[in-house]
């Protein structure tokens, strides 16, 4: 029973004591606000008898749920531009599973940028008839046709983001994407028969494809991409299709040196465009490859938090 009480008096003294630091926070705060915090004034210490426990707890809890609410808000929270500035009526013609598609979604979903998704068949391309280029992605934004997943995002940002300046590193990292990173991801994706046969199963389920059309993109579309990659391969001059994957992956994390992201506390234009053409392949069995061998795995978390949720509103 003493070994009780003593415990119990410990942890009386404990809460109360951490109540009283609290306090004690509180009123620094307010002391550098000018004493009070709007019209409220600061409620007094707690008193030493065991009456003000509950009210200790009930402080303690109540100032670390708030913060740790407030934190949580935070890190989640997305760079959406100001209402001004948002555009209005975005449609993205896109290939679900297309690298450069992705870039431009990962750039609209962390900038919270509400957009519709029209999905292309790549045999027909009947949705784009509309337009002279005949590529994805295209961006319609309020009227306005833009091409070229790079010169799309370089157009948003400047209507969006007007002041930001863009940085040599994050130039430079920005053409390494388009440069060097997509030309690795084929190789790898269509390395074996089977993998060829997985990556086609994913564009057959999520491609705008009828039934027959579906079945026969992917049989034949894998055993067409499994050669085209071997020439790929040749062309970029790909020796060993996973160790140019991995080699990527850790050249683009020896760029972070030691930051959260290259744009620092948050991602920027060279971030998102790194994370957009690596989600497409995220779960095949490059992508899993690619994070239990290396050490992308921490910094793709952090972005697929830091992009949340897609903001598409249909397609």
């Amino acid at each position: 029973m003493r070994t009780i009480r003593t415990a119990q008096t410990l942890a009386s003294r404990s809460l109360l004591l951490s109540s009283r630091a609290l306090h004690g926070v509180a009123s620094s705060v307010v002391a550098a606000a000018g004493g009070r915090l709007g019209s409220l004034p600061l409620p007094p210490p707690p008193a030493s008898s065991s009456r003000s426990m509950p009210v200790g707890i009930a402080g303690a809890v109540s100032f670390s749920l708030t913060f740790a609410t407030m934190a949580a808000a935070e890190a989640k929270a997305k760079e959406r531009p100001p209402l001004d500035l948002l555009p209005q009526d975005v449609v993205l013609y896109q290939y679900e599973a297309c690298p450069f598609c992705n870039k431009v979604r990962a750039f609209l979903d962390y900038h919270d940028i509400p957009y519709k998704v029209v999905e292309v068949n790549p045999l027909t391309k009947k949705e784009i008839k509309w337009s002279e280029y005949k590529k994805v992605p295209i961006l319609t934004v309020d009227g306005e046709q833009l091409v070229d997943s790079s010169d799309i995002i370089n157009v948003l940002q400047r209507r969006i983001c007007p002041d930001d300046v863009t940085n040599e590193e994050e130039a430079i990292w920005r053409r390494w994407v388009d440069e060097h990173l997509v030309h690795v991801l084929s190789p790898n994706i269509y390395r074996t028969t089977m993998e060829a046969l997985e990556s086609f199963d994913y564009i057959a389920k999520h491609g705008n494809f009828s039934f027959t059309e579906r079945f026969a993109v992917k049989y034949a579309g894998a055993a067409a991409m499994y050669v085209v990659s071997k020439k790929l391969k040749k062309k970029y001059n790909i020796t060993d299709e996973r160790a140019s994957l991995y080699g990527s992956a850790n050249t683009w994390t020896e760029a972070l040196d030691g930051r959260d992201f290259l744009g620092g506390s948050k991602p920027n234009l060279a971030d998102l465009a790194v994370f957009g053409v690596l989600r497409p392949i995220r779960n095949l069995r490059a992508g899993k490859d690619m994070v239990e061998h290396t050490q992308i795995g921490e910094w793709y978390q952090r972005m697929e938090n830091a992009v949340g949720e897609p903001s598409r509103t249909q397609g």
